[in-house]
């Protein structure tokens, strides 16, 4: 299914959301591209590319707990999208998780259930690793 409906999931293993919104792709019988960025990395390109496929700004992206968002002081007031992006270059833990991109869209997929209104054919339920059971209509 995958070239037919290609799949990316940009993808933290240490997330449940992460990994709840992988295994839903998976159960939808996708096989995506997994790309665990926090090794990966990120390029000036790709970041921009995603944002715009989101329609989001830096800032939007920007993963505050459990990084060092506040040491680097982009929590402050009036931090520009460059400072931001430049931050999230260097440090790609900085970049909130997980993002899915389909044929669909694009889009941050927090909660994790998100991720089912980006497919062509999402499972009917699905039950997340809390127990919570969602289906087809994302939050």
């Amino acid at each position: 299914m995958t070239d037919l409906f290609p799949i990316t999931i940009y993808h933290n293993p240490d997330c449940a959301t992460s990994r709840n919104a992988l295994a839903m792709i998976q159960a939808a019988g996708y096989a995506p591209r997994i790309v665990e960025y926090r090794e990966a990395g990120w390029t000036r390109e790709l970041l921009t590319e995603l944002l715009a496929g989101i329609g989001a700004h830096p800032r939007d992206l920007l993963r505050e707990k459990g990084t060092p968002a506040a040491g680097l002081g982009l929590l402050e007031a009036g931090v520009s999208d460059e400072r931001v992006l430049a931050a999230m270059l260097e440090h790609p833990i900085l970049v909130n998780r997980p993002i899915v991109v389909t044929p669909m869209g694009t889009k941050l997929c927090r909660p994790s259930e998100v991720a089912l209104s980006l497919l062509e054919n999402p499972p009917e339920s699905f039950t997340k690793e809390d127990g919570e059971l969602v289906g087809r209509n994302p939050m």
